[in-house]
């Protein structure tokens, strides 16, 4: 029996026969998708599945096992197979697989425009006209893989001789001589890199830097000086790490795994998954031994000021089979670090669960006098949510709910504030004067930018005394942090606001420290020696990036670390006088290490400063000048003894 496909056939041609398709014949640029040929004779059954591509595969495999079943399956396209096979173990079933492809005329009869227009099947009571035993075939492979193997294997010990033959590799050699000279900028930022890798080829340099919201990772053409943002990241805390093949940069960005493609910057998070079976004891105990261990080989003192070190690791441990959490850990590890009486030290224990409070502020300070239902106003702070043109709420007022809850005079409020940062909340307002109510909605703020109002509005007020009491003859300005933002905060004010005032309040108290004491005490040191007159007319004088005016530093008993040192070089180099109340000695420099497990960090003292009488800042308390102790309540009425008595000093004759 034939069976002829012509031009546009349908996409399904069905044939029953009782002896089965001798041939199956086809002409069509398309061809039907789908041919399905059953058959009760011998063979007692064909299936052709016949499926038309428009590429084809390269080869057409046709498999017997006998006469009981014939599976077809015939893939046309319109280019002509390579090659027809067929594979046979015996009578019982025979499948032909025919796959036609694209590249030239098949190695059958009949082939015509580069595709067949002729499928010739001959399928026999005992197996199809081309035979080939399949077992045959296996072993034979089976053997030809065995001699490729052995052929593999002599080429392999063929090519590790070839290598060890090759000539080693050469170490880099290093001009030493003029090195300090050759030295190139690499990127066009000015901000602090964290972390940075070239690429395998040293054509780029990728590296991550912040500018105001975390760290984000960069890249430069080193050859170009190309630069741009290569992965947004805003990560607070990041490193990373090049692949070895260099296509990818694994990044750590606050905790999380990112991996980043070198070639386009796709990102992809890695997924981490993995339990730990914690041993909270044992742990305790490990770094119990490391904190002691630690501190012995690094503390500024080698003698550890006299004290038995060994005897206080017994007198401690004794207590860690008693405690179970690292709260109560880091109050004992404070206790024997403390045994040493020195500064910087100690430890501390830190978490912040993400479900934790975060209570929201109205920017308003109250009047703790007035006892009945509701909050009153005492003042409404300079730069604060209700510091509007559209609020009305005045000092006075009174706050009698917060989101419709009422607000008693037994409760405390703040927990109706809990969570509402940023977010739209209804005051309702009394106003006793006018009688009068109203509703005004307002944005809470976090506590971090309450804290800010809070001392933005101390210094105005520090500096608001300054000018009345000196009649504007004398400047002020407060050093907050002895960090590069207060630094620059002294130079602006110093050189801004004041530099028209005859002398300066340089105010330390309450500085936690930091490394700025040479910066700051040589800034404040300056001694004039030209002015500078244009065409007749003065307009400044030289040193102009430097005070060399007059100054006084206020210090107090919170100053401490790098607040103890400034104070101190401000004096040794004989600059002016300090005012206020005794420093403690605290002029040390820390290490402060954060241990396994990230909630426990203690602190070494390591770094010591040496004064030319031979004594260290460490245990040296810093006298004043002049000491001046500001009384508690003359404080609360609004005065700041320590100002008055240095606006008194620097305006003596």
């Amino acid at each position: 029996m034939h069976v002829v496909v012509h031009d546009r056939t349908p996409e399904k041609v069905i044939i029953h026969d009782r002896r089965g398709p001798d041939k199956v014949v086809i002409h069509d640029r398309r061809g039907p998708d789908k041919v399905i040929v059953h058959d009760n004779g011998r063979p007692d059954r064909v299936d052709v599945d016949i499926n038309v591509n428009n590429r084809g595969p390269d080869k057409e495999y046709v498999h017997d096992k006998g006469p009981d079943r014939v599976d077809v399956d015939i893939n046309v396209n319109n280019r002509g197979p390579d090659k027809v096979f067929v594979h046979d173990k015996g009578p019982d079933r025979v499948d032909v697989d025919v796959n036609v492809n694209n590249r030239g005329k098949p190695k059958f009869e009949n082939g015509h425009d580069n595709r067949p227009n002729r499928v010739d099947v001959d399928v026999k009571d005992r197996g199809p006209k081309n035979f080939k035993d399949k077992d045959k075939d296996k072993d034979k492979d089976k053997d030809k893989d065995k001699d490729k193997d052995k052929d593999k294997s002599k080429e392999d010990d063929k090519a590790k001789a070839e290598a060890d033959k090759k000539e080693p590799v050469k170490d880099i050699v290093i001009d030493w001589e003029g090195l300090d000279e050759r030295k190139a900028r690499l990127t066009t930022h000015t901000s602090p890199a964290g972390d940075w890798v070239l690429s395998k080829d040293g054509e780029k340099l990728y590296y991550l830097t912040s500018f105001d919201k975390g760290a984000d990772l960069w890249v430069t053409e080193l050859r170009t000086k190309e630069t741009r943002q290569f992965a947004k990241l805003g990560a607070e805390s990041a490193s990373m790490e090049m692949a070895p093949d260099g296509k990818f940069i694994f990044v750590l960005a606050d905790g999380k795994a990112i991996k980043v493609a070198t070639e386009d910057a796709k990102t992809e998070p890695l997924k981490v998954s993995g339990e730990m079976l914690l041993q909270g004891g044992r742990e305790r105990r490990y770094i119990f031994d490391h904190v002691w261990r630690q501190f012995k080989q690094k503390f500024l003192f080698v003698d550890l000021q006299g004290v038995d070190w060994d005897y206080y690791r017994g007198t401690y441990e004794k207590f860690l089979p008693f405690i179970n959490n690292n709260y109560d850990f880091s109050e004992m590890l404070s206790e024997m670090l403390g045994e040493v009486n020195a500064s910087h030290t100690g430890a501390y224990y830190g978490d912040d669960p993400p479900g934790g409070d975060k209570t929201a502020d109205l920017g308003l300070l109250y009047d703790f006098d007035y006892a009945g239902d509701g909050v009153k106003v005492a003042e409404v702070v300079e730069g604060g949510p209700l510091d509007k043109a559209a609020s009305k709420i005045r000092s006075g007022h009174i706050v009698e709910k917060i989101d419709g809850v009422p607000i008693t005079a037994v409760m405390d409020f703040y927990q109706l504030l809990n969570r509402k940062a940023g977010k739209l909340t209804l005051l309702s307002v009394y106003d006793p004067a006018g009688k009068t109510r109203w509703d005004e909605s307002v944005k809470p703020i976090p506590r971090g930018q309450a804290t800010e109002l809070w001392y933005r509005r101390w210094v105005r007020l520090r500096r608001k005394e300054v000018d009345e009491l000196s009649g504007g003859k004398i400047g002020y300005v407060h050093v907050r942090s002895m960090n590069d933002s207060s630094m620059r905060t002294v130079f602006e004010e110093s050189l801004g606001r004041s530099v028209g005032k005859q002398a300066l309040i340089v105010d330390t108290r309450f500085n936690g420290g930091g490394n700025i004491h040479e910066q700051l005490s040589d800034f404040l040191s300056g001694k004039k020696y030209f002015d500078i007159i244009p065409h007749g007319q003065y307009v400044g004088s030289e040193p102009y990036d430097k005070w060399a005016k007059p100054s006084i530093v206020l210090i107090g008993e919170s100053n401490y670390s790098d607040a103890h040192l400034f104070p101190l070089a401000y004096k040794l180099k004989g600059v002016g006088k300090t005012l206020g109340m005794p420093v403690p000695g605290t002029g040390t420099f820390v290490w402060w290490e954060k241990q396994i497990d990230p909630t426990i960090v203690f602190g070494i003292p390591m770094g010591g400063w040496r004064m030319p009488d031979g004594k260290f800042g460490e245990n040296t308390q810093l006298e004043p000048d002049i000491k001046v102790h500001n009384d508690p309540d003359v404080m609360s009425a609004g005065r700041d003894q320590q100002i008055e008595a240095a606006v008194k000093e620097l305006l003596r004759p």
